[in-house]
């Protein structure tokens, strides 16, 4: 992939702002996502500061080779939920939190010590091409449903037609910034394409608010009332030591038990996004820096994520997507992205106005990240021979269970699709990988 910033680039700093920007643009929705689902007075201004510490975090510890932004995870989401469900309180809830992401954290350093150990090429063994990449692709495709949805959805009661125009915008401003912009332009396509679609958004949005059409609301400006210039987040662990004398040790085993598993099955996940990226950066990152530092940086970085903002966090497929499009692997834009983030916290204005991006014009952006990422798992599969059925069944299975949405529940603990599609895949493969090529 023809990259115009490698990873050691520096951008002049001028650019170097617009670029995380545009970072952070691309993770913001997901990573903001994470605590309005949860509730239970988490703050999203507090996950965006723990999202720019875990991945200073992570940068550290991949000795800044890595280029990609950690953010809240949805892995996690049902692990969260029994944090609150099993507390006798809102702030043992909120101390649960951070003892699971504990416990997730020392998962990835013990798999990590393992695999300094070990090497990484039993990893190639178990998850050659013709696993990894179908897998790749099921993470963009897992979450076409998410785009589309935001795509055609917005506020309550707004009308579709609206939301798919601003949406169509959005996502047409992209494409055409990415494909025949020349420089600079064709470094930030999402910005440009979000403010296209922000302008015609807030264009339906004072039409309805000047004719009473409820229908043409596309923005919230409400959300702007009685706005402060700065202030503190709600930090996770100020409420967490609150419920310290409420902490039980079958409360503990409770955490344990909800976010243990877990930590395994997004380490699979882990695998496929850092693929994912050595197909884009041209690096085999599972060997430089190597597999077990961007697990410590993914599993140390949740601890610190989920300390300040309650969140484990997790390698951000809408990362790896931003830097393939706009050819942009520097590091220093993550490094500069990740202290935008723990600024952009404090500042109220900054916040608000990145939450009233609609979801309709976030959906246009998503489609073109998902897609790509869809996509770049296709493009690992070009050199595996699909005219054999041993590779053939393997793709398969990996594509219509993904597709499909297979999932396993254990009581709180949710195997997620990616995870059983990959799961299955490797079961698959090792099976027919013993029949020789015809």
């Amino acid at each position: 992939m023809k990259l115009i910033y490698n990873v050691k680039d520096k951008p002049k700093f001028g650019q170097l702002i617009v670029f995380a920007f545009q970072q952070l643009l691309a993770i913001l929705a997901a990573t903001i996502a994470v605590p309005a689902i949860i509730g239970n007075g988490m703050s999203q201004a507090a996950a965006l500061f723990g999202a720019g510490i875990g991945t200073l975090v992570y940068l550290l510890f991949t000795k800044f080779k890595s280029p990609v932004f950690l953010g809240s995870s949805f892995a996690f989401i049902g692990s969260m939920f029994a944090a609150f469900a099993g507390a006798t309180s809102a702030q043992l809830g909120f101390l649960g939190m951070i003892l699971g992401a504990a416990f997730a954290g020392l998962v990835y350093v013990v798999i990590a010590l393992i695999v300094k150990v070990a090497g990484v090429k039993w990893i190639d063994k178990l998850m050659p091409a013709v696993v990894i990449g179908p897998t790749v692709s099921i993470i963009g495709l897992s979450l076409a449903g998410n785009a589309v949805g935001d795509f055609t959805g917005a506020n309550a009661g707004v009308n579709t037609y609206v939301a798919v125009i601003c949406g169509l915008v959005t996502l047409f401003t992209v494409i055409l910034c990415s494909v025949y912009g020349k420089k600079t332009l064709k470094l930030i396509p999402f910005i440009i394409g979000i403010a296209a679609g922000y302008i015609v958004a807030l264009c339906f949005t004072l039409i309805g608010r000047s004719t009473g059409n409820e229908a043409l609301m596309v923005i919230n400006l409400s959300a702007f009332e009685n706005m402060k210039l700065f202030s503190v987040p709600q930090f996770t662990f100020v409420e967490a030591l609150k419920g310290v004398k409420e902490l039980t040790p079958s409360y503990i085993a409770t955490i344990a038990a909800a976010y243990v598993p877990v930590a395994f099955v997004v380490f699979a996940e882990h695998i496929a996004d850092h693929k994912n990226l050595s197909s884009v950066i041209g690096t085999e990152l599972l060997e430089e820096p190597g597999l077990h530092r961007t697990l410590l940086g993914d599993g140390v970085g949740s601890i610190c994520g989920a300390f300040f903002g309650g969140c484990p966090n997790t390698t951000y497929g809408e990362s790896v997507g931003c830097v393939a499009i706009t050819g942009n692997a520097s590091v220093v834009t993550i490094l500069a992205t990740a202290i935008l983030a723990i600024l952009a916290s404090f500042f109220s204005p900054f916040v608000v106005l990145l939450s009233t991006i609609p979801g309709c014009v976030m959906g246009g952006v998503c489609i073109t990240l998902y897609g790509f990422i869809a996509v770049s798992g296709l493009k690992m599969i070009q050199k595996v021979d699909l005219g054999e059925n041993k590779n053939l069944f393997v793709v398969a299975v990996i594509l219509i269970a993904g597709i499909g949405g297979l999932s396993i529940s254990f009581g709180n603990v949710t195997i997620t699709s990616v995870a059983c599609a990959l799961i299955l895949g490797i079961i698959t493969n090792l099976l027919v990988s013993g029949k020789k090529a015809q």
